[in-house]
């Protein structure tokens, strides 16, 4: 029995003079069996193993093997009376987490630096005074600084679109007496100048436009029409897809390709006596009423907004869509399995005398988001 167990210990030692001849792309092989929380802790201990982070080859045998991420997902906060940092909500366990989101120092500063748009684990900021934005990715550590086509540079609606090579910066611009579409394309790291739209896009600042099926979509005021950009093209469309009747305000979300839902108050005088959800049908031609807020969370929602809906915005986060409003510390979510609405508690480290000014964004740590 012992020269068994002996000769089981000779066959699992690793002999240091064969792994030390390995080649690269054998050891990159072994490597990315490894849980990728495994490889993060081994960084430390050499320096190639730090590199492999950002190398194509290791980056796309990891992810072949990897079914999910490892990470959990985050509703993140930004608010002026959290200078420094960005709490987080783990949208896995329902709860605050211990731990805030610290920023690197140069975009630790507001009003010097502005977070504004996210993606797929990168986050996009603004810093006016060194003319350019920042595209990060807290978790590889690695950022890009993408310079202003112009100074100054007046923009509103950005939004930033991740893709599987890359990622997207869309904003509006005026230039003169016209208003431009500009794109910034990190696949050929330029930027690219588009027409605008005829139409005023959503008077809201905090919505973003919403990626579906290869396009940005946006709606504009009263009258609400939809209104789509395609990222390839570089065309403005404005689809035939009707509205439903009585909208007081609208908002559109999506999943990124599957579904593209509606949600809007509806009643008269721009007074909301209900708000419902609405889903595209797949044929793209007419919304499908999905379900209609419940009274009770209606009245505490409409009274948040005093009807002023200026300040609602949506978003779409793992299953959720999500109802905020930038004067409230709450978030309205109703989760999409379950077909049930909830309520995002406040934060519990914000203080009791709190100011407007609440932007939330989803965030989903992606080791492979490429800067």
């Amino acid at each position: 029995m012992t020269t068994i167990l002996s000769k089981q210990k000779e066959l699992m030692d690793m002999d240091p003079r064969i792994w030390s001849r390995l080649p690269d792309h054998l050891l990159e092989r072994v490597l990315s069996f490894l849980p990728l929380k495994t490889f993060l802790g081994l960084r430390s201990t050499c320096k190639q193993f730090n590199s492999l982070l950002f190398s194509p080859c290791f980056i796309s045998k990891h992810s072949s093997l990897s079914s999910s991420s490892p990470f959990s997902s985050f509703i993140l906060l930004s608010h002026p009376q959290f200078l420094q940092k960005c709490p987080l909500f783990n949208t896995v366990i329902n709860s605050w987490c211990n731990m805030s989101l610290s920023f690197p120092p140069m975009l630790s500063c507001p009003p010097s630096s502005n977070l504004l748009s996210s993606s797929n684990g990168l986050l996009c900021f603004s810093i006016p005074r060194s003319s350019s934005f920042i595209i990060c990715n807290l978790l590889s550590r690695s950022l890009r600084r993408v310079n202003f086509p112009s100074c100054p540079f007046d923009f509103e609606l950005l939004t930033l679109v991740s893709t599987p090579n890359g990622y997207k910066l869309f904003m509006l611009c005026s230039m003169g007496s016209s208003i431009n579409t500009l794109v910034y394309d990190s696949k050929v790291s330029s930027w690219l100048q588009f027409e605008g739209f005829d139409l005023i896009l959503n008077e809201n600042p905090h919505q973003k436009g919403v990626f579906y099926d290869g396009c940005l979509f946006f709606t504009t005021p009263e009258p609400f029409y939809v209104a789509s950009f395609n990222l390839e093209s570089g065309k403005w469309e404005k689809p035939t897809i009707g509205l439903p009747d009585g909208l007081t305000f609208v908002r559109l979300v999506s999943d990124g390709d599957r579904k593209m839902y509606l949600i809007g108050g509806v009643g008269v005088s721009g007074i909301s006596r209900s708000v419902k959800l609405w889903e595209l049908g797949e044929d793209g031609g007419d919304w499908m009423e999905v379900e209609t807020l419940p009274e009770t969370v209606c009245r505490k929602f409409v009274s948040v907004c005093y009807h002023n809906y200026e300040h609602v915005y949506c978003f779409w986060h793992q299953g959720l869509i999500c109802l905020c409003c930038y004067t409230w510390p709450e978030i309205l979510y109703y989760k999409v399995s379950r077909r049930t609405w909830h309520w995002l508690p406040k934060c519990p480290s914000l203080p009791d005398k709190w100011s407007c000014g609440f932007r939330w964004f989803p965030f989903k740590p992606e080791l492979y988001s490429t800067v």
